[in-house]
């Protein structure tokens, strides 16, 4: 790669498309922590205030073109970080989080696991309780947390396992499978997500839709097919 990393330090990728309403929250949850050497927000098209924004709080800005897969890979590639920190723009880690995430990385071997926060969603209805142990369970039996609960991992092991895909969908679920059970561990802190997806596609029908496109991913069809049959 021929960059100099920085000893401990975490880079913050995040991947953008017209995300001004929720990308201001999680800048802020960002702001002035120690270990965080750099957040560097990945633009895939925008046409909204998210290129402002980002430059405002003094984000590095790269482009890159539109998915998410493609957006994480270009965000990892410009980071100076020895550490990696994967978040969705509207995705903020609640109080706590940098003491955790301070522990795992001091942990012995921890450059060779990878962590994951545990999955809140910004909404009290019951439904949303329901989703969150749904997705505890799924992170326990599976190991397959998604990329709304964050990603840490050193760049040695990021590099290692050959980063994120190219691919228009799936590419946490990707990823999470090159790592196995035995490198992917939580790190003891929760990620506040918007619920606002859930609200609008439904608490039954979009959870739904996301396992009919993990059947399809896990018998074989390609993340291109699956884009086009699911939009």
């Amino acid at each position: 790669m021929g960059t100099i990393l920085e000893h401990n330090l975490i880079s913050v990728v995040i991947p953008v498309l017209d995300a001004a309403a929720e990308l201001p929250h999680t800048l802020a949850a960002l702001h002035g922590v120690a270990r965080i050497s750099e957040v560097i927000v990945v633009d895939g098209g925008s046409r909204d205030a998210s290129l402002r924004i980002a430059r405002r709080a003094r984000a590095r800005v790269v482009t890159a073109p539109r998915g998410r897969g493609l957006q994480l890979a270009a965000g990892a590639a410009a980071a100076r970080g020895a550490w990696l920190l994967f978040l969705h723009a509207d995705c903020c880690p609640l109080p706590g989080w940098e003491d955790a995430v301070a522990a795992f990385m001091s942990a012995p071997e921890a450059e060779k696991r990878a962590g994951y926060f545990a999955l809140a969603l910004d909404d009290p209805s019951p439904a949303a309780r329901r989703l969150e142990r749904i997705v505890a369970w799924r992170c326990r039996a599976l190991a397959l947390p998604y990329g709304d609960q964050g990603l840490l991992i050193h760049r040695h092991l990021y590099d290692a396992i050959g980063g994120y895909a190219a691919i228009p969908l799936m590419e946490d679920v990707d990823l999470a499978r090159r790592l196995g059970r035995a490198r992917l561990k939580p790190i003891g802190a929760t990620m506040l997500a918007s619920a606002r997806r859930y609200r609008h596609g439904g608490y039954w029908r979009r959870p739904l839709r996301n396992l009919a496109c993990l059947s399809l991913y896990f018998a074989g069809v390609s993340p291109a097919r699956i884009a086009k049959i699911y939009g």
